[in-house]
This record gives C-alpha cells, sequence and structure tokens, in this order.
C-alpha cells in the first residue's frame, strides 16, 4: 500500500484536529469546571458569543464524545455512530486545515 503526499497530508491534517479539538476542550473544562457542549450557546449574550471560537474548534471533539456516550448509555444505533464520526472527521480536517495554515503563517515557513 503506497500513501501519496495528499493522503499524508490527509491524516496529519486530521490528527491536528482532532488532537486541538481534545485539547481544546479539555482546557475548558479544566478552568471553568464546566463540561464543554453545545448548551453554551443557548445561554444567549455575550457567553455563547465568547463560547463561539472555543466550540467552533472543539466540536469534532464534543460529537464523538456525545456520540459515545450515546451508544453506550441510550443504546444509539450503529450507522447513527458512524454518521457523527463521518461529521466529526470532516469537521476536524476543517479546523485541522486552518490551524496548520495559521501555525505556517505565523512561523513564516
Amino acid at each position: 500500500m503506497v500513501l501519496t503526499p495528499a493522503a499524508v497530508d490527509a491524516i496529519r491534517t486530521l490528527c491536528v484536529g482532532l488532537a486541538l479539538s481534545g485539547l481544546l476542550a479539555s482546557a475548558f473544562e479544566m478552568f471553568t469546571e464546566h463540561r464543554a457542549s453545545f448548551s453554551l450557546l443557548e445561554r444567549g449574550g455575550l457567553g455563547a458569543v465568547a463560547a463561539l471560537p472555543m466550540l467552533a474548534f472543539s466540536a469534532p471533539f464534543i460529537i464523538l464524545r456525545n456520540t459515545v456516550r450515546g451508544r453506550r448509555i441510550e443504546g444509539r444505533p450503529i450507522p447513527f455512530v458512524m454518521l457523527a464520526t463521518i461529521i466529526a472527521c470532516g469537521w476536524s480536517l476543517l479546523s485541522g486545515r486552518l490551524a496548520l495554515d495559521l501555525a505556517t503563517l505565523l512561523v513564516g515557513a
């Protein structure tokens, strides 16, 4: 099996996106002692606006965490888990690409 440079780049982007997602969600939980979730947007006002960038980058972690919990606790069907995983990985690719491009821009390489 031969991996093309584009495939290696996609895998690296996916890994960076998932790692960044987990890091941001865990840091949020550590500093606020509240679980990172999409319910932060329901509060409205300035708090929701401030939570938006954090949620945009930590969404893959939140989606995967909720999906695994839903499968274990509620017994959600496997196709639902597969679809949620695909969505989370796609989101992770986008946020990972943005993070890598921003890092490249900042380093100047």
